[in-house]
């Protein structure tokens, strides 16, 4: 299995961060057609700690996270300057979870492109472990000025409290 980018080069090309980090490597890329990535699961992640600590089980909505950080690899490839943007989840469809992930599993992160335009991207994912199917979905996203997320997320903070109705 080579690797095409390793988590260096990854984290050149998304925003995220560990904790949240969930790719650790490409070993597949189509552009604008098909992207494989790797997650090693392991017990020292933090939400082991709460999910759950008699039987860690990898959160499902983090393996979504998992396949749209992947799709994001992608996404920002087809973008001249992907620092000025942030791609963000639009929708979640056909979603199901077929098997628990466990620390020591390594997923394998399967997306296929089935609509993708300048700013928009819908893909098929699905992730294995071990070569079974564990989870799948339908994922769109879409690619955001990084500018404008920043001043409308500074807005919110600065919004007067809705008035209420006295009782």
């Amino acid at each position: 299995m080579e690797t095409l980018l390793d988590i260096a080069e990854i984290m050149q090309i998304l925003p995220h961060r560990y904790p949240f980090l969930l790719v650790d490597r490409i070993i597949e890329f189509e552009p604008r057609q098909r992207i494989v990535g790797i997650k090693n699961v392991t017990i020292n992640e933090p939400f082991f700690q709460g999910h759950f600590p008699e039987t860690p089980v990898m959160p499902g909505v983090l393996i979504l996270e998992a396949m749209a950080q992947t799709a994001g690899v992608l996404m920002y490839h087809e973008v001249t300057d992907h620092r000025t943007k942030l791609m963000y989840f639009t929708g979640l469809d056909k979603v199901r979870w077929r098997q628990p992930v466990f620390p020591g599993d390594t997923l394998r992160l399967e997306l296929t492109v089935l609509r993708i335009r300048s700013r928009y991207i819908k893909l098929r994912g699905e992730a294995f472990v071990d070569g079974q199917l564990v989870a799948e979905a339908e994922i769109t996203s879409l690619l955001v000025d990084r500018e404008s997320a920043r001043k409308a997320t500074a807005r919110q903070r600065t919004a007067p409290p809705a008035a209420t109705e006295a009782s």
